[in-house]
């Protein structure tokens, strides 16, 4: 029977201990204590006794995987047993540290009652443990598909009803008729009217995105069925939380956290300000190639002061890579073609006041392999019954600075964890989604190339497609607004410019 197993220290701190059959803290606390001290460093075994129990290890770096069984118990089958939950760690921690231990204690000890069954080992291999901590129920995604098929009729319900009574309504006021009563009596066509009314603009209401107050509802009881309610209860409960003094963590994932830090818009707005993004959907082939490369960019012009409403931007265009240029309706186009200057057709209109406006944008759609900013190369070869993957990347526009870049590797499910051999920069495996993610601060001149070694158990095509992401504060073609000056008097006038260029597809397929 097998007693317990156990994650310690090299001196027998416990750090996680999942016990099988009942035991108090202090007796396996006891045990594991015990068990350093009974090693003997001369010899190689992987088992060592005492007069009640048996210990079967195994060193797993700074730490031991320890369990603890009967004297009679099968050693042969409690080896393979050992092998299995040493598997299982890596599964779930990046490292075979304590405090990453800790931090995923609960997911250990799930998966330990998934190998063994009060003191008795289950027929279970790791593929199988993990679909059953996963915990993925079919009949689970099939309510919530007809609970938001649901949801989605009767929003359409909805729409209609308020679109028919609205109807009705008009139809009444042109005929100069009373508007029909839609209450539950009828009997006054007055205050059926009015309630009509006051119900078709809250529906209406509804469909139109929420920039002005909403009208006055009806001050009786709603009875109407709310849709996502729950969500409102939830913010209830983290606004009283947060009240009685409980410190609430929202949870926001890295990347977007990660996204924030380099985007951030700068502090020192002027009044004048303009935002220039750009946008680069790419796919490229595993054995080279460009197969389609289409980039989208705009200058986004933001006025915060009447002062300043009347004004031209002066544009530097160095790009010489064919992009084609756009100017907004409104803007002189003659203009802009012989002296790059952004103005309105008519000078003495102003441009809108504390609102983004779309003064410039500009595509490039090409096949020609010079123009990818940053080739990734992934070379996968068999070795037997596993695979040596390289991978490498190098940056081909030596002007770009790369923010916060994720190359992501597709890993074949049920084979565990990757052997890293070398890497530049840091690496994350996300067990749950079978995906190797190679992560890299910062790539620009001085950083323009690295590469990263692994291997792992599948076939060449189980790493494809790899995906890049990044985020940037230099733009990918060379359009700037170098100078901005009023419409009368051609003074100049303080701007200032926030530049990002993101990724919206980056594919090696």
């Amino acid at each position: 029977v097998l007693l317990a197993a156990a994650v310690c220290t090299k001196v027998g701190k416990a750090i996680v201990s999942r016990q099988f059959v009942e035991m108090t803290r202090t007796r396996i606390e006891g045990l594991l204590a015990a068990f350093p001290k009974l090693m003997n460093t001369g010899k190689q075994h992987t088992f060592v006794e005492t007069e009640s129990v048996r210990y079967v290890y195994q060193p797993m770096e700074k730490l031991y995987m320890v369990l603890i069984t009967t004297k009679n118990s099968n050693i042969l089958e409690d080896l393979e047993t050992l092998r299995l939950f040493s598997r299982v760690i890596p599964e779930y921690c990046r490292a075979l540290e304590e405090n990453e231990i800790s931090e995923h204690c609960f997911d250990l000890i799930f998966a330990f009652d998934e190998i063994v069954a009060l003191g008795y080992r289950e027929n279970v291999n790791l593929a199988q443990i993990r679909t059953f901590t996963e915990m993925d129920s079919h009949e689970e995604k099939v309510f919530r598909a007809v609970r938001e098929t649901q949801e989605r009729e009767a929003k359409a319900e909805m729409r209609r009803k308020a679109k028919e009574l609205q109807q009705a309504r008009r139809d009444a006021e042109r005929q100069g008729k009373k508007a029909p009563g839609f209450g539950g009596f009828g009997s006054s066509a007055v205050s059926g009217g009015t309630t009509a009314a006051m119900i078709t603009e809250t529906i209406i209401e509804t469909e139109k995105p929420k920039v002005a107050p909403a009208p006055a509802r009806p001050s009786g009881p709603s009875k109407a069925l709310k849709l996502g309610a729950k969500g409102k209860e939830v913010d209830n409960f983290v606004d009283k939380l947060k009240s009685e003094g409980e410190n609430i963590m929202t949870s926001v994932g890295k990347r977007s956290t990660e996204a924030a830090k380099v985007l951030t818009p700068p502090v020192n707005m002027e009044s004048v300000h303009m935002k220039i993004e750009e946008k680069i959907s790419l796919t490229c082939g595993r054995d080279g190639g460009l197969q389609n490369m289409e980039l989208h960019g705009m200058i986004m012009l933001h006025i915060s002061d009447e002062k300043f409403a009347r004004i031209r931007l002066h544009v530097e265009n160095e790009d010489k890579r064919g992009v084609q240029l756009q100017t907004h309706p409104n803007v002189d186009k003659k203009l802009f073609t012989a002296e790059s200057q952004i103005g309105l057709k008519n000078p003495e209109k102003s441009f809108p006041i504390n609102s983004d406006v779309g003064v410039l944008k500009w595509r490039l759609q090409t096949t020609e392999e010079s123009f990818i900013p940053l080739t990734i190369n992934c070379w996968p070869s068999e070795s037997g019954n596993s695979c040596d993957v390289n991978i490498e990347y190098e940056l081909q526009e030596e002007s770009l600075e790369l923010n916060d870049v994720i190359i992501t590797i597709p890993l074949p499910s049920g084979v565990g964890a990757p052997v890293i051999g070398e890497i530049d920069g840091e690496y994350r495996h996300d067990s749950r989604r079978n995906l190797l993610e190679w992560c890299l601060p910062v790539i620009d001149a001085k950083n323009k190339s690295g590469s990263l070694e692994f291997s792992i158990a599948g076939q060449p095509n189980d790493f494809f497609p790899v995906q890049v992401s990044f985020v940037s504060k230099k733009n990918y073609c060379n359009i700037q607004v170098t100078k901005v000056t009023q419409v009368d008097g051609n003074s100049p006038v303080r701007f200032s410019t926030e530049t990002t260029f993101l990724v919206d597809k980056y594919e090696i397929l």
